[in-house]
């Protein structure tokens, strides 16, 4: 460049007194207005529209932040630059200044996710890997300590920038914030919103130390292996299932599908061994007081029934402390809520000493089956 065409391009640039910003991009976040020297005439017009913020810098430190309006830049609305620089009586020539334009409005449907699954322990599915993903909007809600921390000296600072170490710091903060919550596996799909809100809780202090704002934090989907989603629904299943009742009912559709092969050896066998049931049932009939007949016809006097059964009931150990007595079902509930579990104590009368539940042969039905006694030998 030739000396007459510096000298042009000087006094072209001294002469623009209007320093504003006109947003192009949807990405750019942070953009420096450029000038000779960084000089700005005395008097000059500052425009900062909504949605920007403008930022003086001197020398690398913070000087003043403009809302929107338009301004006359001069020592009354330049009050700390008036001070680095040492302005006692204003000033009339050109003054240097790095000026920076922030955007502050909301930026929204910013992905994050697990690059690789994390590992999280449940009490009954032991350790178990799992993955998540949604999206978050944050805007600049300090634009002085984004400048002076994040930006620096970059003339055009975008939203890929900033992205990347923002989906870093939720990754890192959600992993921590799961694993801390100590919730059944399988609520954590069904519990997304509370998730979410206390996820951007534990995460705004560390977005606020940089001068953003997370505005919205949103948990779309929590996934694990196929393999541990069987595991749970069978789980959720036998936990709801009356096992008494489901073994009635697969025996009754048992003989039902062995009826209908009348002449198979199936449906023989099958109607052998319903004779030989009933039978037993009527020789049962027949052997109680009560139910013969004289050959009078005058049937004798009914025995009175026998006694009701007694309830048993069941003392259980919480934190050191014993509680109860409390019924079967009443049992049962505590360990679907979870106050209980299968290394709890457990006491009934004609125990001579406590056990943990899992080993108490009619309660291991909270566990998902229980395991038959032994044959008898021969």
């Amino acid at each position: 460049m030739s000396l007459f065409d510096e000298i042009k391009n000087k006094l072209s640039h001294e002469f623009i007194d209007i320093i504003e910003w006109l947003d192009t991009s949807n990405d750019t976040i942070v953009h420096r207005f450029e000038r000779y020297q960084n000089e700005i005439k005395n008097n000059a017009k500052l425009i900062v529209r909504e949605g920007q913020s403008a930022v003086f810098v001197n020398e690398g430190q913070l000087a003043d932040v403009f809302k929107p309006g338009t301004y006359t830049l001069n020592t009354k609305n330049l009050p700390i630059l008036t001070t680095l620089k040492g302005w006692k009586y204003g000033f009339d020539s050109p003054f240097k200044a790095e000026v920076y334009f922030v955007n502050t409005r909301l930026f929204t449907d910013e992905k994050w996710g697990t690059k690789n699954p994390f590992m999280l322990s449940d009490e009954r599915f032991g350790l178990v890997e799992i993955r998540a993903f949604g999206t978050y909007s944050f805007r600049i809600n300090d634009p002085g300590k984004f400048v002076v921390d994040v930006v620096g000296t970059d003339g055009n600072f975008t939203n890929y920038e900033i992205n990347e170490h923002l989906k870093s710091l939720i990754v890192t903060r959600f992993t921590d914030t799961v694993g801390e919550a100590n919730l059944p596996i399988e609520l954590y799909a069904a519990n997304t919103s509370e998730l979410s809100e206390t996820c951007q809780v534990v995460m705004q202090p560390e977005f606020g130390r940089v001068g953003i704002e997370l505005e919205k934090f949103y948990i779309e989907n929590v996934s694990m292996p196929e393999e541990l989603k069987k595991e749970i629904f069978e789980y959720s299943r036998l936990d709801k299932l009356d096992m008494t009742k489901l073994s009635q009912f697969k025996a009754a559709k048992a003989m039902e599908a062995a009826a209908k092969n009348e002449g198979g050896t199936a449906g023989a066998g099958m109607g052998m061994g319903m004779g030989f049931v009933l039978a037993q049932q009527m020789g049962n009939m027949m052997s109680q007081p009560g139910t013969q007949q004289p050959f009078g016809g005058q049937p004798q006097q009914a025995t009175a029934p026998p006694p009701m059964p007694t309830q048993v009931v069941y003392h259980y150990a919480v934190n050191g402390q014993q509680l109860g007595p409390v019924t079967f079902d009443k049992l049962k509930e505590l360990f679907a809520s979870r106050t209980i579990n299968r290394d709890s104590l457990i006491w009934k009368q004609g125990m001579a000493n406590w056990a943990a539940l899992k080993d108490i042969e009619e309660l291991k039905v909270f566990l998902g089956g229980s395991t038959p006694p032994p044959l008898p030998t021969a």
